[in-house]
Order: structure tokens, then sequence, then C-alpha cells
């Protein structure tokens, strides 16, 4: 049993370092013998089986941010398991951290986010470990993404349940940046244009307008016709260039772009959501 005396003011540094309970501390630091290093992986151990034990929890809420420097933007999202901890301001603070970090390397992917580290040499998953420790559910970093281009908008909706990004080839009116990235995030496309959209996505509409097309009763010849016109109208609605202007429905998204500037254009966009 250990010999070494652990003070309000160890446990304390524990606690400012780590973000963990101050029993949770005092035990950490008495089984390590005072040694900080030991009593930071022995909270990090802890961390990680609470995230074991909660694998297979749902969490399905938490904090959607969006940031831009210079021609980059990135938007990522910190879930939780309840409302309480998402609306939680250190819950916020930490999520715009990760963004903060992710943004000033540049990171593009989910996995390279992950593995960067924090002002204090740790790497964020490290982290996201510990707030699993420290506040006993399950939290992940469930989406990230990172556009580029000559202008670049963030949108944050209030509530930080659904923030957008989008990028453009050409310099663009901070007014119509912002409207398209509220278009975005209001309207929820699921690709920039036609193009993007995935063939497994395809198909799968295809088959859906051609099951709905038979069970209107229309003749077997007219089925593939009237499901192809029913995948045109999905693309209109569900491609973020050829969706109504929500502030003009006499124009495309597109249309609205190239006002002004018949060579200026969409060239990515990212929309997180909670739920």
């Amino acid at each position: 049993m250990s010999t070494i005396a652990i003070t309000a003011a160890d446990v304390n540094k524990l606690r400012t370092i780590t973000g963990a309970g101050m029993m949770d501390c005092k035990k950490a630091l008495t089984e390590a013998e005072g040694d900080f290093e030991k009593a930071i992986d022995i909270l990090r151990k802890k961390g990680q089986k609470v995230a074991a034990n909660r694998s297979d929890r749902d969490a399905k809420e938490g904090y959607v941010i969006a940031k831009t420097a210079g021609n980059t933007a990135v938007v990522l999202s910190l879930n939780c398991e309840t409302d309480f901890v998402a609306k939680n301001a250190d819950f916020g603070t930490l999520a715009t951290s990760f963004l903060d970090t992710a943004l000033n390397n540049k990171a593009q992917s989910l996995e390279q986010v992950l593995a960067l580290n924090m002002a204090d040499g740790r790497s964020i998953q490290d982290h996201v470990t510990d707030a699993v420790g420290k506040i006993g559910e399950k939290i992940e970093i469930s989406s990230y993404g990172l556009v580029t281009g000559e202008s670049v908008v963030a949108y944050n909706h209030p509530g930080n349940r659904v923030a957008t990004i989008v990028a453009f080839n050409k310099a663009t009116d901070d007014n119509m940046a912002k409207d398209v990235a509220m278009q975005a995030a209001a309207m929820a496309p699921i690709a920039l244009d036609k193009d993007d959209v995935t063939q497994d996505v395809l198909d799968r509409e295809l088959e859906i307008a051609k099951d709905q097309v038979r069970a209107e009763g229309k003749p077997e010849e007219m089925v593939e016709k009237i499901a192809i016109g029913k995948v045109n109208k999905f693309y209109k609605e569900s491609t973020l260039n050829n969706q109504e202007f929500i502030k003009d429905n006499k124009k495309t998204v597109a249309q609205y772009v190239q006002e002004g500037d018949k060579d200026r254009k969409i060239v990515a966009f990212k929309r997180i959501a909670l739920g």
C-alpha cells in the first residue's frame, strides 16, 4: 500500500490536467503512488473501459460547429447521448477546440483529426476517451468535413445541431455565400450535382420510382419512362445546384450563384446534422 501523501493540491492539479472528477483523480494518484504520468494513464484506461462498455449506445445528441480560415472551411460533429450534456458550455468548448485543431492542421479526414495532437501533446482521440470517463456517456466525433476554394463560407444554425460549409471557385459576395450555406442547411441536399449522386443511390431511387409507377397501375411499357421522370425530380430536389433557390423559386441555386459572374460555381459543400 502506498505511503505517499496525496495532497489536495496534487488532486486539483491532476483534475486540471485531465478534467476528471476529484475522487477519480485522488484514487488514480493513490494507485500511482503520486506519479502524475501513471495517474493519467490510469484515468485514460478507465475512460477506455467506459468507452468500451458504451460502444453499443446511441450518441445522437451533440454539438455541430463549422469555421473558416483563409480558403479552407471545416465542419465537425461531437456527439453524446443526452441533450443535457450537449447543451453544457464545456462540451461546446471541447468541440470547438477539436475543430480549431483540425482547421489549423487542415486535416483531410476524420481519421487524421483523431490522430492530431492537442496543445498538451496528447491526441484528440485521447481527449475524446477522457471525456467518456469524465462525463459517463458515449462520446465520439461522428462526422468531419473539409472544403477548399477561392471563397469559402461556414454556417452554424442556431442551436448547433446543423452546420454547413461551402466552397466556390471564385470570389463570392458574403451574402450570396451565406444564402447558399443556409440553403444547404435547410434543404439537406445529398450531393452537389447529378454526377455526384452515387450509383447505389441512383439505382435505389430508380427501383422505388418503378414500384411507385406500377402501384399506380401504369402499363409496364411505360414504367421505365415515367420512373426516369421521377428520378429527374429527385435530382432537382436532392442536389444543391439543381434545387430551387429558397429565396426565389424561379431560379436554381446554380443560377443564383452565377448572377453577376456566369463562371462562378460551387465546387464543394458539406452538411452535418444531428439525428
